[in-house]
This record gives structure tokens, C-alpha cells and sequence, in this order.
């Protein structure tokens, strides 16, 4: 599972290669938008807020779609589609806004920043 630390301040991002174990253990079962330590990933101090993700296939999550599982739904704005024309609409496969363990990327962001600066931590 991967997860990617988006850095506000700086415009950068991280990708932090988060054990199978230990990852399950932080994010399966959360939700988008909720706040996690982020202790476990290296990181002393910081708290994350997951912004979305994408499962094994690609497909991606979104925060609208409740529940884990994979859905078609008529959508009409990004994630999972980007129309061409205004007022266009599609049905596309999208996941839900919780984590499971079929989940293999991890969009995050800084909250709240620790003690030492996010680029000696992670590079």
C-alpha cells in the first residue's frame, strides 16, 4: 500500500511505501477526510487528512460514495471523469470513500506539522 504525503507548504510530494502490516493497521476502515497519526509511516509528530485514493485497478475513490465496495454511478465531475462538454454525464465505475485492503494508493495531506522538517523525514 502507498501512500502519498502532499506537502502545502511546499507544493511537493512524498511517496512513503507503507508496509502491508502497518498500513492496514493506520488506514483500513477510515474514511476520506478524516484525520490520522502519523507516527507509524515515519513521521514524528505530523497528523495526515486523507484527501482520496485508488484501488488495484485504477478506479478511483470518492468521498460522495458511501461504503468500501466498487460502484457504477452517473457522475458528471471529477474524480473518475472529466467531461468534455458542460452538463455531460457518464456512468463509471468509481470506489467508495472508505479505506480496505484493496486499496493500494493513499492520497494525503499535511494537517498539522511535527518538529522536524518533512524533507529530512522522508528523503
Amino acid at each position: 500500500m502507498q501512500v502519498v504525503v502532499s506537502d502545502t507548504k511546499s507544493g511537493k510530494a512524498y511517496k512513503v511505501a507503507g508496509k502491508d502490516a502497518e498500513a492496514s493497521a493506520l488506514f483500513v476502515g477510515k474514511r476520506i477526510g478524516e484525520v490520522v497519526n502519523a507516527e507509524i509511516l515515519g513521521l514524528g509528530g505530523y497528523e495526515l487528512e486523507i484527501t482520496g485514493g485508488s484501488d488495484k485497478q485504477g478506479m478511483p475513490m470518492r468521498k460522495d460514495v458511501s461504503g468500501a465496495a466498487r460502484k457504477r454511478i452517473l457522475i458528471s465531475s471529477p474524480p473518475g471523469y472529466r467531461p468534455k462538454e458542460r452538463g455531460k454525464r457518464r456512468r463509471k465505475s468509481v470506489r467508495g470513500n472508505e479505506i480496505s485492503t484493496e486499496i493500494s494508493q493513499i492520497n494525503t495531506r499535511i494537517k498539522t506539522y511535527g518538529a522536524k522538517p518533512v524533507e529530512e523525514l522522508l528523503a
